[in-house]
């Protein structure tokens, strides 16, 4: 037997809202690891749960309005149009839409052993909201999840199950690249100010302090995009800027390397020849003629 509730809840909003409860023999299911046991459309949700416990997991997607979402007394962490979330067993969740406010949900529950899966694969920090684009492809996919819940089919419920997984997928996915995107920009900017500020001490901490982050991220991200170790990369920069120094002027050895930052002329003369392969007055004489 195939069930399908729908009912109006309206201490929950006054717009109409979906609720799909199929139950179905599971000698009829296909797919044994991952089923949906639930699903929802709450448009305008006002209601607030407060020290909420789940028994399943389930799939939070909110396309309008603002709210928040607190895991086990943790942070409460701000929650958009364009926000996801998971709800869980083991913990209480504090979520809604903020007091006199409201948002758009849609929400699927499963069950199987395919989520452990995912978690340990691909679907990392659970307890946190993530960002998606909620576009026509995303909502072409949940309403065709209700579709297919709604028909009573039980391989329809399969279905439905697997278009789940994909679009979970493609949310973490999503995610995935906004964040390397996000490093990506920080990084560039972190590079440009040390490239840019050649005449200047480098001190990690403040190069560090100027971009809000701790001196391990600092020469962690350097080295990651650079290949170089921070003291290393500022090192490479100030010889390449004072071969073309050398070239260009008739700056002494000396003047170059206090200019740059190098008190001793010694030691400048030893880093330049470690990195170029010959001294300073060397590279001039050679390269100059």
């Amino acid at each position: 037997m195939y069930r399908v509730t729908k009912y109006l809840d309206y201490m929950i909003s006054p717009n109409p809202i979906r609720v799909l409860h199929p139950a179905v023999d599971p000698k009829r299911r296909r797919i044994k690891s991952i089923s949906l046991v639930g699903a929802g459309h709450l448009p305008g949700r006002t209601m607030q749960r407060e020290n909420a416990d789940f028994k399943e997991w389930a799939f939070v997607v909110i396309t309008g309005g603002a709210g928040y979402y607190q895991v086990q007394g943790g942070e409460r962490q701000k929650v958009e149009a364009g926000s996801w979330f998971c709800l869980f067993p083991g913990v209480v969740f504090n979520y809604g839409p903020y007091e006199g406010g409201y948002w758009d949900e849609y929400y699927f529950t499963v069950e199987g052993d395919r989520v452990d899966e995912w978690l340990q694969d691909w679907l990392h920090e659970p307890h946190l909201v993530k960002s998606a684009s909620v576009d026509e492809a995303l909502l072409h996919k949940m309403e065709m999840m209700f579709m297919l819940i709604d028909s009573g089919v039980p391989s329809n419920l399969d279905r439905a199950a697997m278009i789940l997984e994909s679009l979970l997928y493609e949310l973490v996915a999503q995610g995935d690249q906004a964040e390397a995107g996000n490093r990506g920009r920080s990084a560039l900017k972190i590079i440009d100010d040390i490239s840019r500020s050649l005449y200047l001490p480098h001190e990690a901490e403040d190069i560090a302090s100027r971009h809000h982050i701790s001196v391990s991220t600092l020469r962690r991200i350097v080295l990651e995009y650079t290949g170089y170790p921070l003291n290393e990369f500022i090192h490479r920069l100030k010889i390449a800027e004072a071969k073309n120094i050398l070239l260009n002027t008739d700056m002494s050895v000396k003047e170059i390397g206090e200019a740059l930052g190098y008190k001793d002329m010694f030691y400048f003369s030893r880093v330049f020849k470690r990195i170029t392969g010959t001294s300073p007055r060397g590279y001039r004489n050679r390269i100059g003629q």
